[in-house]
């Protein structure tokens, strides 16, 4: 079934946890936007992420979602960063059609000596390593795995390489994270987190139209003109470049103003939002299977006061077994 699209005013706001699809027809562009609130907010405060982070793992999920919800298929979808920083991994997936979970790994003391140094930009933090994006359809198929460098850029640009690499469509990222503090319907202080992000891709009907610029300048790059890009991309890069990072997360501005405001010269269209949530793929009874693949000798020494306990790291749900749970059955 297509999805139906409208003009501005026409139909009620997405609000926030809504991925927005939308197109450009004059600029032969489409894309997806998103601003995360309670979702988002309920993934960081249950693991008390210090702000540096939380800032980071917000930008990783703001991406996977955006990109999840692209999926044609029932799977799921992962970015994940592994490297020398202070923050080693970061973990984000999207399970079709709707459910995201996240976690992030950190050395505290690291993370303190670079808190004290001031280096807390993401690429800083991150150090060098790999950003993987990897699709995986189920037990039928396998896995695919898409892995850029972590070199000290951001992570849109970084997103950026991956889409030239794999995918060959030009492609700009943008993501932001922010805190808010404000006040409850109560009076009281209140601590929220938000992100946002879009995603622009150059889909023109001709396939020779989409000129991709040489890596080294990156969709970032505000130098001279590449060689053959094609004026329709070059204009709504340009667009998309001009957003603020308060933009993609201010409540007051909503997915689609910010669409209005980017491309309503050129008849910007939006579509059916999707919801997504904050949900776990972990279960008692998947935990237990695993468990079960244990020998003896490996139950016997994880047990902690005649039980053993497994903490899921996404969610921070805790299973507690007897012994006598995990024995085969006969």
């Amino acid at each position: 079934m297509a999805e139906a699209a409208a003009a501005l005013g026409q139909f009620d706001f997405a609000g926030d946890d809504h991925v927005v699809p939308f197109q450009v027809e004059g600029l032969d562009v489409r894309g997806r936007a998103v601003q995360l609130g309670p979702m988002l907010d309920a993934i960081l405060e249950r693991h008390h992420y210090p702000a540096p982070v939380a800032r980071l793992l917000a930008e990783v999920v703001v991406l996977t979602v955006l990109l999840g919800t692209s999926l044609k298929f029932d799977g799921k979808f992962t970015v994940q960063t592994k490297g020398d920083g202070p923050v080693d991994l970061l973990v984000a997936d999207f399970s079709t059609p709707e459910n995201v979970r996240a976690y992030a790994r950190f050395d505290q003391a690291l993370l303190n000596k670079a808190i004290e140094s001031g280096e807390t930009e993401p690429e800083q933090l991150l150090g060098k390593g790999i950003l993987a994006f990897t699709i995986d359809q189920g037990k039928f198929s396998q896995p695919y795995q898409g892995i850029v460098p972590l070199d000290g850029t951001t992570l849109e640009d970084i997103a950026g390489v991956y889409f030239r690499q794999s995918e060959q469509i030009p492609t700009r990222v943008r993501l932001a994270a922010a805190e808010l503090f404000d006040r409850d319907d109560a009076g009281k202080p209140r601590h929220r987190w938000r992100a946002g992000g879009l995603v622009a891709q150059f889909l023109p009907e001709a396939p020779e139209r989409m000129r991709q610029p040489d890596l080294h300048g990156g969709d970032g790059d505000t130098g001279s003109r590449p060689h053959g890009e094609d004026d329709a991309w070059l204009e709504a890069r340009s667009l998309v470049e001009t957003i603020d990072a308060d933009e993609l997360t201010d409540p007051l501005v909503g997915t689609e103003r910010l669409l209005f405001r980017l491309f309503h010269e050129r008849g910007v269209r939006v579509y059916e939002p999707r919801a997504v949530f904050d949900r776990c793929s972990c279960s008692r009874d998947k935990i237990q299977g695993v468990l079960k693949g244990f020998s003896a000798e490996e139950i016997e020494a994880s047990q902690e006061n005649g039980e053993i306990a497994v903490t899921c790291e996404f969610c921070s749900t805790t299973y507690r077994f007897e012994p006598a749970e995990l024995q085969p059955a006969e």
